[in-house]
């Protein structure tokens, strides 16, 4: 609003043109990869199974890869029964190809020393997938416990803690996921639960019915926001909410048990390795500290701060392979508990699923945490 009343009518549609224009080459790269994926997948298998030649298959390529864009798009503006179950069956085939990629790509080194561009090798590759999609599907049906202690300086007395982390709440997993992922937690009888932030997903309406669940928590819950809270605006995440009694941190910090929980907003600028906004939020570096801040990145800013202990999500470990591998590309801590130098760093695999609704090397999880006294501070 301040730049439309500021900027004369000319700069603004500069500014929108630009956006747009930026959103458009975003996208048509994406749909190219896209794209390229399944041609790849199309030209192996068929080399290998030896289809009868048809304009019918490759068809099937183009309208396959069509298929995640189109339906994320079909259920984010007319969400109903019949574009939820095909947004469903997008994801699902999305994760079907990146195994299917990801198998015929191992094979490659293979075909310089044995012909495989036999039936039977494409049998085995297709059965191999199958098999490997059916538990991966099966898998993320699962919300598994992760125990982890740990120490906190200055802390007078145990304290235990349940931490959530990118739920994706929208079309797959929706308000009937979170009343479980609710009992799970409530059945672990934590003194307070942390959720640092994708809690929505980013297709699909929300709605206050949606979030109705959260009201059952029966501890504290105190709430950051991720990347994916974004996409709805993050002022609106926040009224939609705090009305089931959960706290948004929204760059500050909250004394709850003896704990200054602090709470920063996932930045704005995507793909930042940085946490300047810790430096803004005032407080006392003598007592027990715990930052909730989606991303695991930002460590050099929060040591400086004096953060004792952060807590993090966005990585999901992975959450598909070859992803577990590929993701440490991106991130140097992906999963569990590490030491850096005088601050602890905790990164969950996430307890929900986004794209395709499997887990093939990670698990949705629910981490519970014992914060431990571990003696006294030093200014």
């Amino acid at each position: 609003m301040l730049l439309r009343r500021f900027l004369p009518p000319a700069t603004m549609k500069v500014q929108h043109m630009s956006k747009t224009a930026q959103y458009i080459i975003f996208y048509s790269v994406f749909q190219l990869v896209f794209f390229a994926m399944h041609l790849y997948v199309y030209l192996r298998l068929k080399k290998m199974l030896s289809p009868a030649p048809s304009g019918w298959y490759f068809a099937a390529v183009v309208l396959l890869s069509l298929s995640f864009p189109a339906c994320t798009l079909l259920e984010k503006f007319f969400p109903n029964s019949a574009t939820m179950l095909l947004y469903t069956a997008a994801s699902t085939w999305l994760g079907i190809l990146f195994l299917l990629l990801s198998t015929l790509a191992v094979l490659e080194p293979v075909r310089l020393f044995a012909n495989i561009n036999n039936p039977f090798a494409g049998r085995c590759v297709v059965l191999l997938v199958a098999i490997l999609s059916i538990y991966g599907l099966v898998n993320a049906l699962f919300i598994r416990v992760a125990e982890v202690r740990i120490p906190l300086a200055g802390l007078e007395r145990p304290v235990r803690a349940a931490l959530l982390s990118d739920l994706h709440v929208g079309t797959i997993h929706n308000s009937g996921f979170l009343r479980r992922v609710v009992a799970k937690t409530n059945a672990l009888e934590p003194e307070v639960v942390f959720i640092t932030g994708d809690f929505f997903d980013g297709t699909g309406p929300i709605t206050k019915k949606t979030v109705r669940p959260l009201a059952g928590l029966q501890s504290p819950c105190f709430f950051v926001m991720g990347n994916h809270e974004k996409f709805f605006g993050m002022d609106r995440v926040q009224k939609l909410i705090e009305p089931t009694g959960v706290r948004v941190l929204r760059n500050e910090v909250e004394q709850y048990l003896g704990m200054q929980i602090l709470g920063i907003d996932n930045p704005e600028r995507e793909n930042s390795k940085e946490n300047v906004r810790i430096h803004s939020v005032a407080f006392d570096r003598t007592r027990p500290s715990v930052l909730l801040f989606h991303v695991p990145v930002g460590i050099d800013d929060a040591r400086r701060a004096g953060i004792q202990v952060q807590l993090s999500g966005h990585t999901h470990a992975g959450q598909l392979v070859p992803f577990n591998l590929l993701v440490k590309l991106f991130y140097r801590y992906t999963r569990g508990l590490y030491d850096l130098d005088g601050l602890l760093l905790y990164v969950t695999s996430g307890t929900g699923t986004w794209g395709p609704p499997m887990r093939l090397g990670s698990n949705n999880e629910i981490t519970l945490i014992t914060f431990a006294p571990a003696g006294a501070i030093n200014p």
